[in-house]
This record gives C-alpha cells, sequence and structure tokens, in this order.
C-alpha cells in the first residue's frame, strides 16, 4: 500500500506527462521493475547518486538529479551565508549525463548560485581541477564511472577539489534527504548565472599535467614508443591524446571503434578497463601494429588499465596493484635520483590496495599512511597536510594520482606518466613488464586478487548485510589452514587479535584504528595471507579482496611462484566458502 502512495503521487503531482506515461506503463506491463523503481529513495550516499535510469524514486532521472541539486545548494547556503556562491559542472559520454548536467545547472542557477558548465563532456580529473582553479565552492561531475550502461550517477567535489568527506558528506545526505517534494525544488531562474567554461579550464589543466614530467630527456629519445590508446567511448578522447602529446609522444594511435562517445558502449559488455573483454580490441591493435603498450581509459578517465609485452612478446594485461607498484617505485626512485627526496614527502594508499606499495616507501624512507577505500580519502589525506609533499596515490582498483594539482584519481596524467616510465626503462633496454620480475624479486612476489559478488534489488541488499554479519559475529579462526592472527572490525573502530591458542577468543588491541568508521572487515594470518571484506558503496556488490605473498628468488621462477600464489588464493577463496 505505501508503494502504492508514492506512485499515486508520481501519477498526480507535477511530473511531466512523458514520466507519467512511463509509470502507467510499468504498472500494466513490469510489475516487478515497478516495484524496484519505487520501493525506495535513490540514497544519496557518501559520494553522491549512482543507479539505473529510469522514472521512480529509487532511479537516476531529472526528479532525483534535481532533488539532489537542491539539497546541494541548501548545504551551500548554510555554510556559506551572505557568499557569492560559486559551482562548476561537468559530465561524461553516458546517456542523459549531458541532460542531469543542465537539469543541475539549471537548478543551481535558479537558487543564485553560479554555475560554470563545460561546454560538453570532459575527464572527471578535470572537473576536480576545475573546482579549485575557478574558486568554486562545490561541483558536481554527472557520471557512472565504469558501471554498465543502465547506469549513471552524480558525484560531489567539495571547495578542496576532492570528493566529500565527513562532515560534509553528512551535512549534505541530510539537506538532500529533507527534500521531500518536487514542489521544493527550484526550477527556473537567471539563466545569466550559467556560464559555459572549456578550452580556458583545459589549457590550464594540460599545463599542470605536462609539468609532472620528471625524465623529458627520455622521452625525446624514445618519442616514438608505440602506444595505442582507447577511451572506450568515453571522456578521455577530449585530454588524453593531448596530453600524449604535449608530453612528446609522436606515435600514438587512437583506436577508431571505440574513439567517438557514445553512452551505449557498442564494442564493449562493460566499459571498465578492469575487465579483459574491454581491452580485446585495444591489444588486437596492439599485435597488429606491434604496439609496446596498450593504454584504456573508463568513460569519466579517472581509471586507466594497461597492457604491456611479455617475455614471449604477448600483450599481457597488469591489474592495478601491478600498475600502482610501478608507478610508485618510478616517482620515488626517480626523486631520489634527483635529490629532491628530502624527508618531507610522502605516498598514499588503500587499505585494500597491495601492501608491495608500502614496502617501496619503506625502501626510500618514505612514509605511505592507508586511507579507507575511495580516492576521496587520498584527496583528504593530501588536504590534512599542508606542510608535506604528496608525490603518489594510488587504489587497487585502477586509480592514481600523480601531484597534488587534481583531488580525485587522475588517469590523463597517469596515462602521460606511465608512457613515460616506458620510455625511461627503454632506456636501460627493459621493459614494464621485466621491471615489474625485478621488483618482485627486491621486494618479494606479492599477489592480489578481487571477488565482487553481485546480489541486486532489495533481497540483495539483505543478503549482502547478513554476509557482512557472519563474518563479523563469527570471524574465521583460520583462513586456509592458516591461523588468523588480527581482525581489523573498522566499522567498530578496533583491532581484535586471539588471546591464545587454548581459548581462541578475540580481544580488544590496545590501538583503536584511526580512521573513519566504515562496513569494512580485515583478516591477517600467520602465514601473511590478507583478506578485506567489504561491500561495495556504489554497486549492489560485497566485494573480497585477496592479498598473499612469496619470494622470488630470480625471475626465471616468475612462472612458477605466480602459478604458486595463485593456486594459495584459489584455496584461500575455497576455505572461506565464498
Amino acid at each position: 500500500m505505501e508503494l502504492m502512495n508514492v506512485v499515486n503521487t508520481w501519477l498526480n503531482d507535477d511530473y511531466d506527462e512523458e514520466t507519467k506515461k512511463e509509470v502507467r506503463r510499468l504498472m500494466a506491463e513490469d510489475l516487478n521493475e515497478l516495484n524496484e523503481a519505487f520501493y525506495r529513495t535513490l540514497e544519496f550516499g557518501t559520494g553522491g547518486l549512482r543507479g539505473i535510469m529510469g522514472v521512480g524514486p529509487n532511479r537516476m532521472n531529472r526528479y532525483t538529479v534535481a532533488a539532489a541539486t537542491q539539497g546541494l545548494a541548501n548545504y551551500l547556503k548554510k555554510n556559506y551565508p551572505a557568499t557569492d556562491l560559486k559551482v562548476v559542472v561537468s559530465h561524461d559520454s553516458r546517456n542523459n549525463s549531458r541532460y542531469f548536467a543542465e537539469v543541475t545547472a539549471q537548478v543551481m542557477a535558479a537558487n543564485g548560485i553560479h554555475c560554470f558548465l563545460f561546454e560538453s563532456l570532459r575527464p572527471t580529473p578535470e572537473l576536480s581541477f576545475a573546482v579549485r582553479h575557478l574558486q568554486c565552492h562545490a561541483g558536481v561531475m554527472v557520471t557512472a564511472s565504469h558501471n554498465p550502461k543502465e547506469y549513471n550517477g552524480y558525484k560531489v567535489y567539495w571547495t578542496d577539489g576532492g570528493q566529500i568527506v565527513p562532515p560534509h558528506d553528512k551535512g549534505i545526505i541530510d539537506e538532500v534527504n529533507a527534500v521531500t517534494s518536487i514542489q521544493q525544488i527550484r526550477w527556473t531562474g537567471n539563466p545569466q548565472n550559467i556560464e559555459i567554461v572549456g578550452s580556458e579550464v583545459d589549457d590550464a589543466y594540460l599545463a599542470k599535467v605536462t609539468a609532472l614530467s620528471v625524465n623529458p630527456e627520455a622521452i625525446r629519445r624514445h618519442h616514438d614508443l608505440n602506444i595505442v590508446y582507447t577511451p572506450l567511448h568515453g571522456t578521455g578522447i577530449t585530454m588524453v591524446p593531448k596530453a600524449l602529446q604535449l608530453f612528446g609522444f609522436t606515435n600514438v594511435t587512437v583506436l577508431e571503434s571505440q574513439k567517438n562517445p557514445d553512452g551505449n558502449f557498442p564494442t564493449v559488455a562493460s566499459p571498465n578497463p578492469e575487465e579483459k573483454t574491454a581491452m580485446e580490441l585495444a591489444i588486437q591493435k596492439a599485435d597488429e601494429i606491434g604496439a609496446d603498450l596498450v593504454l584504456a581509459t573508463d568513460p569519466d578517465a579517472d581509471r586507466v588499465g594497461i597492457a604491456v609485452r611479455n617475455d614471449q612478446g604477448e600483450m599481457e594485461l597488469f591489474n592495478g596493484n601491478m600498475t600502482g607498484s610501478l608507478l610508485a617505485y618510478y616517482m620515488l626512485s626517480q626523486w631520489q635520483m634527483s635529490g629532491k627526496l628530502t624527508g618531507n614527502e610522502f605516498i598514499v594508499k588503500t587499505i585494500v590496495t597491495t601492501e608491495m606499495i608500502r614496502a617501496i616507501a619503506d625502501s626510500f624512507s618514505v612514509p605511505c599512511p592507508d586511507v579507507l577505500t575511495g580516492f576521496k580519502y587520498i584527496a583528504e589525506k593530501i588536504e590534512n597536510e599542508p606542510g608535506r609533499t604528496f608525490i603518489v596515490g594510488g587504489e587497487e582498483s585502477y586509480g592514481y594520482l600523480v601531484g597534488d594539482f587534481v583531488r580525485d584519481k587522475d588517469a590523463v596524467s597517469a596515462c602521460c606518466m606511465i608512457a613515460e616510465m616506458a620510455a625511461c626503462l627503454a632506456d636501460e633496454g627493459k621493459t614494464l613488464f621485466t621491471q615489474l620480475k625485478s621488483l618482485y624479486e627486491k621486494y618479494g612476489f606479492y599477489q592480489e586478487r578481487l571477488l565482487s559478488i553481485t546480489r541486486k534489488g532489495q533481497s540483495g541488499a539483505a543478503e549482502i548485510k547478513k554476509m557482512m554479519d557472519d563474518f563479523r559475529n563469527c570471524p574465521p579462526a583460520e583462513i586456509n589452514g592458516s591461523p588468523v592472527i588480527q581482525v581489523m572490525d573498522y566499522k567498530a573502530g578496533k583491532s581484535f587479535s586471539y588471546g591464545n591458542e587454548d581459548d581462541m577468543l578475540l580481544v580488544p588491541a590496545t590501538a583503536d584504528i584511526l580512521l573513519p568508521k566504515s562496513d569494512v572487515l580485515q583478516f591477517f594470518t600467520a602465514d601473511g595471507t590478507k583478506v578485506t571484506v567489504r561491500p561495495s558503496g556504489t554497486e549492489p556488490k560485497i566485494k573480497f579482496y585477496f592479498g598473499v605473498k612469496e619470494p622470488l628468488a630470480s625471475p626465471a621462477d616468475y612462472e612458477s611462484v605466480r602459478q604458486q600464489l595463485s593456486d594459495k588464493i584459489d584455496a584461500v577463496i575455497k576455505s572461506l566458502g565464498v
């Protein structure tokens, strides 16, 4: 009955006729979809909105976008009274993204807020840069990142250029939740409050990206490095080719079949460079032209996936931990060689990212603090360390940041730095593949794997919650035969260990976890295995992150140790029953 009350509101209130027509169709033809679209209001989470597009309060549409914008506008006015407020809005290539961006700008303008609206699609990192460059109080990026084509989203950035974190995330959520009727939304206002921006911000952003180069001489010697780049039908096409050209690379092939922005992503099942199938066409082109490196960015160009030549001359995909480790070592070694390491620098990784990055940082005596999963926490760490120099940060999900002029992961600059790293290694007769094996020999062979379990809809959310509750209330005493020696519960903010082998009772450790509370569990075993369990904050998934390590005595042992580690992860997964 409650659901039908919400449905009737959409049929009888001031919603447009096309929306009402679709609601009536669902009532007649698809009651399951009607329930999914109306059983709740799409939650404005700590990063904003993300959901399937369609009618209803649990879908991305002009009304949910406008309500979120009204809530954000209300929060800005409360936080900056008697201030000429400014926001900047951008969007990716997804279906309806431009429309949602324009709705956002119109509602901001109707609230008397000056809104910079990009003339067309632009990458997420450029939006992050533009917040500070244009001296805005907030920014909005309309994107669902690498999700399937049915999705769209709405990410909010604060005045520092980073995604919202406490206390602003909770404050904005409260204001958004207070918008319970479309009558509370200001739809029309002074159109002069909307200012279209484009090339001026592009040029300023690209100048900052280009200045990141730490070894331009290597690029000059290897400017013809054979590179294939694909934007996967997304925003990367607007910036990545230009940035690579400005760095000095002259032999970049843009994959024609995936060059044009298209929200239907016609050549891939999912526009996610983490997935092998999304990279297949680019790898085919690389084999066709004998390329050394493949670069692929997701639809909003904040993540990058790569493929490199292995010892057999075949293109091999690297995961985010591999690329992040290479990038961390490259930046730290270059800074050390140029005498720039003063003891005041730091790098950052997330709790689910490979421990290899910490080992690398330790070898250069550079601190590497952990933050919660989500690049906004890396941005927050940068903001909270004003007297120290941030060099590089990364997360396992293919997101990297070099320098601090952007406060989110940046695939544009990452593409350039990865290409420069390949050019620098070519000077030494090495490749990215041989360099990775050298790092494994030096620091240990780290291998990680992500297992995502999808559970959609209302019943799926309940199932995910039960899985987390079960792991929290009955943590495993051993994993794959190795005793669990520590449990980190980020929701409780506590670290636990087993008192002794006889009673096997969890007892609190002496120190609390000095990170914000989050629904995450980590298990550490005696043999060095690390398992992290967390529900996704943006997708109907529960994610398991597995990490294992063994020594690599010689690069010749690479394949055998890799198989040994892979088999071990298989056994860990089996022992947990997931």
